[in-house]
């Protein structure tokens, strides 16, 4: 399903890039109370993940992007309304981005959904009764949307939505280098060297050599330039996809889009500076659980309104809990 939201950039922000870099590099969000879990996985690693709200309101589990983590702005910011909206929330951190290094040279990348379906499980058991949904941005948005398509109607949750989605990785990874987009690919990429680095470091002194010889068999990775480089020595060789190539279209969510079971909204900015229009999905493509709202600014997780400069209104923190309230009207309808 089609919606052409109402959704107006701010005027002082009229543009893909102040859209995106605004929340990224200006906003200040004040960090709600979260209580720290770490749960051990089933290969004896371990995720942490970050609890806002207590009692037994509707669980929503959150997803970050790339290089993010549970205190990234859109996290943070969403956690703290949820939490007004009468949510709680639980974010996932992905692993070795909660500010600690993991156990292997294992990484989290785009199509990689085992970590989410053991949270989900891990939680489901505890809380039989809960109403749950999940909400991811960017990588936490095609992780989400390739987990769901993956599981179908195995899954009980009242509502998904995603947010800036790379549908197509490839033609993501190919609008990244070029134009100013080039200066995200070099920030994310920079990112990603030194954790690699930082990780090999960390594994070797905690005496896991065989784990840290998996990272220092990817080589040299100074000269890497371009996302479809990194991800060819090291998210391929690490993960064990025979390519970047493989990689690219096993992980690629658009594909998995027609198998989703849960209601879920997807939404995606025609002016998204990290990647084309090509990656916007057709109609016949969605399964009839998705709805599909794409607006014509907004940038990659920007989406900021209001009419008064440096006042923004961050009108994901809007949208979300409405159409969260919206299904949880439908689901408990249906139920009762």
């Amino acid at each position: 399903m089609l919606i052409n939201t109402t959704f107006k950039p701010a005027w002082w922000l009229n543009n893909a890039h102040l859209q995106t870099l605004y929340p990224a590099l200006i906003r200040k969000t004040l960090s709600p109370e979260l209580r720290r879990e770490r749960l051990i996985t089933p290969d004896n690693d371990f995720i942490d993940i970050d609890w806002c709200g207590e009692g037994s309101q509707p669980l929503i589990i959150l997803l970050h992007g790339l290089t993010g983590s549970s205190q990234s702005v859109y996290i943070k910011g969403l956690q703290r309304t949820l939490l007004q909206q009468g949510f709680r929330s639980v974010a996932l951190n992905f692993r070795g981005c909660s500010g600690e290094l993991n156990y292997s040279a294992r990484c989290y990348h785009s199509g990689e959904t085992e970590d989410i379906h053991f949270l989900y499980q891990t939680l489901r058991q505890r809380e039989p009764d809960t109403l749950f949904a999940a909400v991811g941005f960017s990588l936490g948005g095609n992780v989400l949307l390739k987990w769901l398509g993956e599981q179908g109607s195995q899954l009980l949750l009242f509502a998904a939505i995603a947010v800036s989605v790379p549908l197509v990785l490839s033609t993501c990874a190919t609008k990244l280098d070029g134009g100013f987009s080039r200066l995200y690919r070099k920030k994310l990429l920079g990112e990603l060297k030194q954790h690699i680095q930082a990780k090999q470091r960390h594994l070797e002194k905690q005496g896991r050599r065989q784990e840290a010889n998996r990272i220092e068999r990817l080589g040299d990775l100074s000269g890497i330039k371009s996302f479809w480089q990194y991800d060819d020595q090291v998210v391929a060789k690490l993960h064990n996809f025979k390519s970047v190539h493989d990689y690219y279209q096993r992980s690629s969510s658009r594909q998995f889009l027609k198998s989703i079971a849960i209601s879920t909204l997807l939404i995606q900015a025609v002016d998204d500076p990290f990647m084309t229009k090509d990656v916007l999905p057709d109609l016949d493509e969605l399964s009839a659980s998705v709805h599909l709202e794409i607006t014509q600014g907004g940038g990659h997780v920007g989406f900021i309104a209001g009419e008064i400069p440096f006042k923004p209104d961050y009108w994901l923190e809007r949208r979300i809990p409405e159409f969260l309230k919206q299904q949880l009207f439908f689901d408990l309808g249906h139920s009762g």
